[in-house]
């Protein structure tokens, strides 16, 4: 059996310090395909939906690479044959799409975001097909559009006959569209628009739309529109159970670089009693291992043993280190898993260097704290209000009655809801008083209420929040 030293320092390598895709192109021995996104790749969903970390950024820069795309046709034949165009997302592309400030300098100028979606596709498909129309700014590809109905129809044609001459579908995806305003009404105009264009582009047989969608987007009224059942019919979750988490974990450990991923194959190979398969300069894992059941868990018991303790009383860290990650609605992102398994690794180098397995019990503990940090980092990103409601409630021990937070947030000056930052979306409910701000909590996993009333918050939040639980993970120290 290789050192244990040398196994923690692989497993550090073998898992990125963030996981975060911003645009990049993802390496293909990273492509874990889970279930529940095979539906959520194919070319006639056009609706996505997931929380923060699921995967939606990683999907929209995977689909963009034609090597990444031709991994993926191993699962779906039909993804080898598309072309693909990113027609929104997190890079600044400003000739393939408009930003937010381009975008409300169009809405001011009386375009609808219905144009200014239409002007995106057809620069798009003016490219495929060389055909020339204004693209000097945003305002003159928009106008065209708003002035041509009928040439902008006979382009949609030429386009439609063209993918289908040379066997090819064309697909165009859009993500991060919470970037698209900082208001709520005018982002659900921008959404809806945008729908109804995906719903457009289904009258030509080989041109496909794909959006990506934040929970909180979609639970609006961005469907209230004719045939949007069409569009919904073809909605797909990125979502990811226990046994995906594990399987991903392994695909990455195995695929670690240099002399790093030969140690952690063997370990695999050691666990799991063959070694995995090999092709196209990547490694890839037997089905078994992807699937929850004896052989997924005897393998996680190589690294981190048995119990959360020094008996069966504690857990198990095969079910533990996914379960005290989840968020109020029971979901681990993969991101988050990732970094608590990496942290633990770190940690138990450090601190446990003579413990018999990879993992000591201690160090998981201390990787749900690092990755909860970081998850509230994340969260905060989206959501910059989220910081000034849960900063009262430290030193809070859960559960607790509702009146116990609201008595905190009616103290605290810092947890003014009508006095927040502009550059993001605010909570949606903050004109509701507190009830809609716990509803709005709820919604995003922070807070869950229990069948006694009692209000609860998930270890994934709690821990960086600083709020206790007896028993429970300790509260990260904030420096």
């Amino acid at each position: 059996m290789t050192d244990l030293k040398t196994i923690r320092e692989a497993i550090m390598e073998a898992i990125p310090y963030t996981s975060a895709n911003y645009g990049e192109s993802p390496d293909q021995r990273t492509i874990y395909v889970p279930p529940a996104h095979l539906k959520a790749l194919r070319l006639e969903c056009n609706l996505v939906v997931g929380a923060r970390g699921v995967g939606k950024s990683f999907w929209t820069a995977a689909l963009n690479s034609q090597d990444l795309r031709t991994v993926l046709g191993n699962s779906m034949g039909e993804l080898i044959h598309t072309e693909v165009r990113v027609g929104f997302s997190v890079d600044a592309k400003l000739d393939a799409y408009p930003n937010a400030d381009v975008f409300a300098g169009l809405l001011k100028n009386n375009y609808t975001p219905y144009e200014i979606w239409q002007a995106v596709v057809l620069r798009w498909l003016a490219s495929v097909t060389h055909t020339e129309i204004p693209t000097e700014n945003w305002q003159a590809s928009t106008e065209w559009v708003k002035r041509n109905p009928e040439p902008l129809a006979k382009l949609m044609e030429r386009a439609d006959q063209h993918f289908r001459a040379i066997r090819k579908k064309g697909l165009i995806v859009f993500d991060a569209l919470d970037r698209s305003s900082h208001e709520w009404q005018i982002m659900d105009n921008i959404v809806r628009d945008l729908l109804r264009v995906s719903l457009w582009l289904k009258s030509y047989p080989s041109l496909h739309a794909k959006v990506f969608l934040r929970e909180d987007q979609v639970e609006r009224t961005v469907t209230n529109f004719p045939d949007a059942s069409k569009l919904l019919a073809t909605r797909a979750e990125l979502t990811w159970q226990p046994h995906d988490l594990h399987g991903l974990l392994w695909q990455l450990l195995c695929n670690a670089p240099d002399g790093h991923g030969q140690t952690l194959r063997d370990v695999y190979t050691q666990g799991f009693g063959k070694p995995p398969a090999t092709r196209n300069g990547a490694w890839f894992l037997d089905d078994a291992i992807k699937r929850e059941g004896p052989k997924q868990r005897a393998l996680f018991e190589w690294l981190a043993g048995p119990w959360m303790g020094k008996g069966p009383k504690r857990g198990v860290p095969y079910v533990w280190s996914v379960s005290h990650l989840a968020d109020g609605r029971g979901r681990t992102s993969p991101r988050s898993f990732l970094v608590a398994i990496r942290a633990a690794a770190e940690h138990s180098l450090e601190k446990y260097p003579d413990y018999a397995y990879a993992l000591h019990y201690e160090c998981i503990k201390q990787g749900v704290q690092q990755a909860s940090s970081i998850r509230i980092s994340e969260m905060a990103e989206d959501y910059p209000w989220i910081n000034r409601l849960l900063d009262p409630l430290r030193g809070l021990t859960v559960p607790c009655e509702l009146s116990d937070i609201e008595g905190r947030w009616h103290k605290d000056p810092q947890a003014n809801l009508w006095d927040l930052p502009s550059e993001k979306l605010p909570p949606q409910h903050r004109d509701d008083d507190w009830t809609g701000i716990r509803t709005e909590l709820e919604r995003l996993g922070i807070f869950e209420t229990m069948k006694d009333g009692r209000i609860n918050m998930p270890d994934l939040y709690r821990v960086g929040f600083g709020l206790g639980r007896r028993g429970g993970v300790k509260p990260a120290i904030r420096h």
